[in-house]
């Protein structure tokens, strides 16, 4: 702690890296407070970790949580005029800085678990970086993680030339709850919390202030508090990995299996990790006869606190099984051992779709490090890993970050809030995707919280007040005026957090269902309070008489997703307005309802549709209502069927309403039809008549023997598709692509030079030395053509001592050398080759089979016939 306490004082930041269970969620803050005039402010990812944490300091200081020590999460904050220790969600750290970036009364920011990558964890780091480097030069600011990458957490904390603030604040965010959290800096009772209550921890006063440095240094614990053996069992049979959502119930049995030896053979409550809910019920049911606990985000705060109360003594052993919110920052009393069944649950974006959800994945060397450490936290421990150690070195270092992965719409506006659309000038540990943030900014255009230049507007500030994604945001104040404050914040609450929908589809059932007590509805209510609170008094006075709860919650669902209005197919399943199919689950009450406004739909990868997760039934007049943005009329001409199609259609989207023929469409509309129809079809569509044909494979010839030059065109089937619109012409529908006069077409494409040379270098007959003319065949692979072949009578061609070439001398001619009964004798482009190797043979063969036909002893100086013998002394 010394010596934390000493380089942090020199430099004015750190990254704080060691083992879990040494201290760094709840010693440090403690003696920052001791150092610092101001508060301190303790940023968690989660807020079970965040209250968790408030209390175990409370507890070290003998005090109740809110006195020196307190918290402020969503809709829960617990602080006092005494507070010096204040520990919040990363989310509502974000919200504060976007309201005062500097941080009034906070003396101190310690960023916990950094190593998980949030996006809200990357801007707190990146905004509070960017507040030390250029208005708060004495704010001191810690990074701490048990596995974080130090080195570029250095960097990026001990940068000192971080882009200037630009209008941070210029569009005032309000005051009251918002993010995870209430959005003003101070205390309960206004008061700012920058007062001294004494030495929270028995340390000299070591710190003093300084500028940002080049690189800020890296402080840690070199071992654990207590060590931890780790236990490789995998599963013995087979197990599928997963897929989407879906886990193996094989897994869920060899975990099982596990935690029954896990507790046969070492001592303690057992920690057992697992992706979900629903993995936590399935692992449950198999674990009959043991105690069990469950700890996940869909419990309530009551619930999920309890786990982390001691056992009474003497009671039985625990089982807790609990998802990755114990992975860090939580120490479960009385755990020895931990079970890590290695996946967890990640949020994916399909940008093409417009669908968000998530997905099951392996877990990183890093986290199976942090679960691990659950077991050492009180005592030396176990862990039980579901794998190998083989293919523990095969895990991924890290966890992929959120920015690389998630939907960056609310990452974006907190960029526009925070006057730095463009993320490239923050100091931020990964820069987001190009094609995602993207997205994300046109996204926020269309509910109108930036401008054309990424900067927030009136609205998008009052977007960011509402502590929600921007979408349901906007559906919370749009959605005001039209179905009344009370019920838009319900469904909105309802939205923002589907776990509560208990399993069912059906948005309005689940709605009805929090109203009477049932489940989760205490959560429910006060995310209800703090949302309704969060409507501008103007927007408060819509009326909810006209609208059913059903039908209400189709309003605020549509207004959030307008991209996800549905329609009944005929054939089954649903069209989304994006473009996307739907299906619902089978046995869903909302089962051959016409329209529905889809809130959740997942589509796994491969996939033809996306599963519906969560709905509301709407009629067609509302449908259209809320999806008014998406309405159109469009003139459409497509290939379809084999032909031209014309028609206008209205649309909502993708969804289409009406469809009428269309007369007299546009010229180069028609021409992209039949464009289309020739790539899908080919160019069979045309009538290649034979003069057409050769007329093609001679310009195709010359293409190739020109090829340097590039003097003569390319009439393979892809370029003259890219042509098309020179020779298409008065064409309309596929009748008219027959009647195209493609020789005409093809002469068009040379000038006045091609068009003289043509016949001199791709002739379509040659002379040969009988004086008859004969026919050159060209060949029909016009995208590589070979040589062109001459078939013509042996005794024709006799005192010919050479084959001839064509195209300037570049292409020689290939001889199909015929009998005289126009059988083929032989194949040749080296004639005087010919006569006097393979002519002998042929000679001694034939003479006897055609005797009235010559047959020289020296062909190359014999007279050329085309006659017989007799017929030549006549």
């Amino acid at each position: 702690m010394p010596e934390l306490l000493r380089r942090l004082g020199d430099f004015g930041a750190g990254v704080l890296v060691s083992p879990p269970g040494t201290g760094k969620t709840t010693l440090v803050p403690l003696a920052l407070a001791d150092q610092v005039e101001g508060r301190v402010l303790v940023a968690e990812p989660r807020r079970v970790a965040a209250r968790a944490a408030a209390a175990r300091m409370a507890w070290l200081l003998g005090e109740e949580v809110g006195g020196l020590v307190g918290y402020s999460v969503r809709g829960d904050r617990r602080v006092s005029r005494r507070t010096r220790v204040e520990v919040v969600t990363t989310g509502l750290l974000v919200r504060r800085l976007l309201e005062n970036a500097e941080l009034p009364g906070v003396g101190a920011v310690l960023l916990d678990e950094c190593h998980e990558r949030h996006l809200d964890t990357d801007l707190a780091l990146a905004f509070s970086a960017e507040v030390r480097a250029t208005l708060r030069p004495e704010l001191l600011l810690l990074a701490a993680s048990a596995t974080a990458d130090s080195e570029r957490l250095a960097r990026l904390l001990g940068s000192g030339d971080a882009a200037e603030i630009k209008d941070v604040g210029s569009a005032s965010i309000g005051n009251g709850e918002s993010g995870d959290g209430p959005v003003g800096n101070g205390n309960s009772d206004g008061s700012s919390g920058s007062g001294s209550s004494g030495d929270l921890l028995d340390s000299d006063n070591l710190l003093g202030s300084s500028g940002p440095a080049a690189s800020a240094p890296v402080i840690g614990a070199d071992a654990p508090l207590y060590p931890v053996e780790p236990v490789w069992c995998p599963p013995t049979g087979p197990v599928d990995p997963p897929h989407g959502l879906r886990v193996d119930p094989r897994l869920l049995d060899h975990v099982a299996s596990v935690v029954r030896r896990a507790l046969g053979e070492a001592q303690g409550d057992v920690l057992v990790f697992l992706p979900g809910a629903g993995e936590i019920e399935g692992v449950a049911r198999r674990l009959s006869g043991v105690q069990v606990q469950r700890l996940h985000g869909r419990l309530s705060a009551r619930d999920q606190d309890a786990v982390l109360r001691p056992g009474a003594v003497g009671s039985a052993r625990r089982v807790v099984l609990a998802t990755s919110v114990a992975e860090s920052s939580l120490t479960v009393p009385g755990v020895r051992i931990v079970v890590d069944a290695g996946l967890a649950r990640v949020p994916r974006t399909d940008l093409a779709r417009g669908l968000s959800g998530l997905a099951t994945v392996r877990v990183s060397r890093s986290s199976a490090h942090q679960r691990a450490g659950r077991a050492g936290r009180e005592a030396p421990g176990r862990v039980y890993r579901c794998w190998s150690a083989a293919d523990h070195e095969r895990l991924a270092a890290h966890p992929e970050p959120e920015v690389a992965i998630a939907d960056l719409t609310g990452f974006a506006l907190s960029l526009a809030v925070w006057g730095t659309p463009d993320p490239a000038g923050l100091p931020l540990p990964s820069q987001p995707p190009a094609s995602a943030l993207t997205v994300a900014q046109q996204t926020l255009r269309a509910l109108g919280a930036i401008d054309t230049n990424g900067r927030v507007t009136r609205r998008g500030a009052r977007l960011t007040s509402a502590g929600v994604h921007p979408r349901l945001a906007r559906a919370l104040l749009d959605g005001a005026e039209l179905v009344g404050p009370r019920r838009t914040a319900e469904i909105v609450a309802l939205l923002a957090d589907d776990s509560l929908g208990g399993g069912t589809d059906d948005l309005a059932a689940a709605l009805r269902r929090l109203r009477s007590g049932d489940g989760a509805s205490g959560r429910w209510r006060d995310e209800v309070r703090r949302l309704q609170a969060a409507i501008p008094v103007e927007q408060s006075s819509g009326s909810t008489a006209r609208v059913s709860d059903d039908l209400a919650a189709g309003i605020v669902i549509g207004l959030a997703f307008p991209e996800r209005i549905a329609r009944l197919r005929r054939t089954g399943g649903y069209l989304m307005s994006g473009g996307t199919g739907a299906e619902l689950s089978p046995g869903s009450g909302l089962t051959g309802i016409g329209w529905l406004a889809v809130a959740v739909a997942q589509r796994q990868a491969g996939a033809q549709s996306a599963r519906i997760r969560m709905a509301a039934a709407i009629d067609e007049s509302t449908a259209m209502e809320v999806g008014e943005e998406l309405l159109r009329t469009q003139d459409e001409v497509v290939w379809l069927k084999g032909d031209v199609v014309a028609r206008q259609r209205d649309l909502l989207g993708a969804i289409v309403l009406a469809e009428r023929p269309l007369k007299n469409p546009a010229p180069h509309l028609v021409h992209a039809a039949l464009q289309e129809g020739l790539r899908k079809e080919g160019l069979g569509l045309l009538r290649w008549t034979p003069a057409a044909q050769k007329l093609r494979a001679r310009l195709a010839l010359l293409h190739r023997a020109f090829a340097a030059s590039g003097s003569w065109p390319d009439v393979s089937d892809a370029a003259l598709l890219a042509r098309a619109e020179e020779w298409l012409t008065t064409a309309r529908n596929r009748a008219d692509l027959q009647r195209i006069d493609l020789v005409q077409a093809l002469r068009l494409l040379l000038d006045h030079r091609a068009i003289t040379q043509l016949d001199e270098l791709a002739p379509e007959r040659i002379d040969v030395p009988s004086g008859s003319t004969v026919t050159l065949t060209y060949s029909t692979d016009v995208s590589d053509p070979s040589d062109p072949v001459l078939a013509v009578k042996l005794q024709e061609v006799f005192g010919w001592p050479a084959v001839p070439r064509i195209a300037g001398g570049r292409v020689p001619i290939v001889l199909h050398l015929l009998s005289p009964a126009g059988r083929p004798l032989a194949v040749t482009s080296d004639l005087e080759s010919f006569w006097q190797n393979a002519y002998p043979g042929v000679r001694a063969e034939m003479r006897g089979r055609y005797p009235k036909h010559p047959w020289p002893d020296d062909p190359a100086s014999a007279v050329a016939t085309k006659r017989t013998k007799n017929a030549a002394r006549r």
